[in-house]
């Protein structure tokens, strides 16, 4: 049995909770898609982090009087730790708000590594940080008594209320108003036509979700080892201080940061720290499909914002843009021979193949083998 999402967006109605903001989650994917479809943009804001949902939710509050519902999966809570603590808890401003939490890694359930740890501890968090918390259950009576319940601890205390959403909790439910995308090119593709153009033995560090998982394919296409990418999951909108790290040690060898979209948006503060850092053997490319796409297509505003004059504007000295395969070919020869720091967004579709694998190696072994080919090259 499980749970529909337009029955679930109804007993928020009723309850006075008609404002969104979060970061979508594989976990609330049918969900996020249903409020997507169902609600005013102006009442459901797809935030650049977590910690912006609780923000922006605390402001409905001070505006409405009414609390907001903050949708993100477990991995985001430590972007939410500091507005929880220091703005919305009882103890300083006292600000209710619903948090609908997807609970990967659950304990005793397969997932992927970069779960495992936050799906064990998620409880404990909340404990520790004093939010309050229940399961949703997929049972429609007992789901909507744990909403009942939410909605009278929200209206009895000034504090935020989290629902945890195991995997499998609710029905499918398809995204109907999906990013429009004029680009004809796949991010897949590009990654391919990227490598084509990059040096051999190129030091690559890839974002977390579908770049990382499409690089690892076109390896095992192409019979090519996997010692010089760095394959991140988890950690997202990390990766580009991650590869300003590796670029700051040996500035002799230049490092590629293949990233996303999203995750530039997410800690898009990077970039000044990027842009200002002398690096000039940094290549930043943003493979921007105008999408959360590893969790349902859910969009982001990147098509919306200069993501390249944002680039330019933080510091970096060479700022290109692709928009199809040939715009590519012509500008990546002048990127590549710029002196960095270097920016290149490169516009694709949304989507991404249904049979697209996952890496086979651990985390721990693909950092192995990574550090071991940076120490010898």
């Amino acid at each position: 049995m499980t749970l529909e999402c337009g029955t679930l967006y109804g007993w928020l109605k009723e309850a006075g909770l008609d404002f969104y903001a979060g970061v979508p989650d594989s976990l609330l994917k049918d969900f996020c898609a249903y409020v997507t479809d169902h609600t005013p943009a102006e009442r459901n804001f797809i935030t650049a982090n977590e910690g912006s949902a609780v923000a922006l939710a605390a402001g409905h509050f001070l505006a409405s009087g009414r609390p907001g519902v903050v949708y993100l999966q477990n991995s985001g809570l430590g972007n939410t730790v500091n507005p929880l603590t220091s703005l919305a808890d009882q103890a300083v401003y006292g600000i209710p708000m619903l948090l609908v939490i997807g609970w990967r890694g659950e304990p005793g359930k397969k997932d992927e590594p970069q779960h495992v740890k936050m799906g064990g501890i998620t409880r404990a968090v909340l404990d520790a940080i004093g939010v309050e918390h229940a399961e949703l259950p997929q049972e429609p009576d007992a789901a909507r008594a744990a909403v009942a319940l939410a909605s009278e601890h929200l209206q009895a205390r000034p504090a935020p209320y989290a629902l945890l959403v195991r995997a499998g909790t609710f029905d499918k439910y398809k995204l109907r108003n999906k990013p429009s995308s004029p680009y004809a090119m796949s991010r897949e593709e590009a990654i391919g036509l990227l490598l084509d153009h990059m040096p051999a033995g190129a030091k690559i560090v890839a974002t977390t979700g579908m770049p990382s998982r499409e690089l690892y394919e076109h390896r095992e296409a192409r019979g090519q080892g996997h010692d010089t990418d760095f394959l991140i999951v988890g950690s997202m909108g990390h990766s580009s201080q991650i590869a300003l790290g590796i670029a700051l040690e040996d500035r002799a060898r230049k490092v590629y940061c293949l990233d996303g979209d999203g995750a530039v948006l997410m800690h898009m503060g990077g970039l000044a720290s990027i842009g200002t850092s002398g690096c000039t053997n940094y290549k930043h490319i943003c493979l921007n499909n105008g999408a959360h796409d590893s969790v349902g297509g859910q969009p982001t505003v990147a098509f919306e914002v200069d993501l390249a004059g944002v680039a330019r504007a933080c510091g970096y000295p060479a700022v290109f843009v692709a928009k199809s395969a040939a715009e590519l070919a012509e500008v990546y020869p002048a990127f590549e021979a710029a002196s960095g720091p270097a920016f290149l967004e490169v516009r694709v579709k949304v989507g991404h193949r249904d049979d697209l694998g996952r890496p086979k190696m651990t985390p721990a072994e693909l950092k192995a083998v990574y550090m071991a080919t940076l120490r010898k090259s």
